[in-house]
């Protein structure tokens, strides 16, 4: 059963990432999106926040599981049994960083990473531009599913 990690830290989880996962849902029997915990950081929304909001998004869904994880994530993949990362791409620069990615990623633990390119209508949204506008008082809610 092939089954992809779709791993970041979704603060907030926006229409691109809904767009990466929409998209990815054919090509794999299960999605596992995976809310990456860095201690480190403290976010705009709350993890179980965001784990809620995702699992209401895709409530009713079997092939959608949604967790939170600490550490790297081929760890995480290998937890629930990804045998790959699903990742998007908005930008020719993204795409360089996520290449050197995979190629750790897969070093590390043979986990191979699938990359979806972003709509062109999608490719300037980001969670950090949410959250920016979000302090300019701007509102957000296009922004999100």
């Amino acid at each position: 059963m092939p089954t992809a990690l779709f791993a970041g830290s979704f603060d907030p989880f926006t229409i691109g990432h809904k767009s990466i996962v929409d998209r990815a849902l054919p090509m794999f029997d299960r999605i596992v999106i995976g809310i990456g915990i860095n201690s480190a950081k403290s976010g705009w929304l709350p993890v179980e926040e965001r784990l809620q909001r995702i699992r209401q998004i895709y409530a009713g869904n079997p092939k959608v599981e949604v967790i939170t994880f600490n550490g790297l994530t081929v760890d995480a993949a290998r937890t629930c049994g990804a045998q790959f990362l699903l990742r998007g791409v908005r930008s020719t620069i993204d795409f360089e960083y996520e290449r050197n990615l995979a190629d750790i990623n897969r070093n590390l633990s043979g986990v191979e990473s699938v990359l979806i390119y972003a709509l062109p209508e999608l490719a300037a949204i980001s969670s950090s531009m949410v959250r920016e506008l979000s302090s300019f008082g701007v509102d957000v809610t296009p922004y999100l599913p």
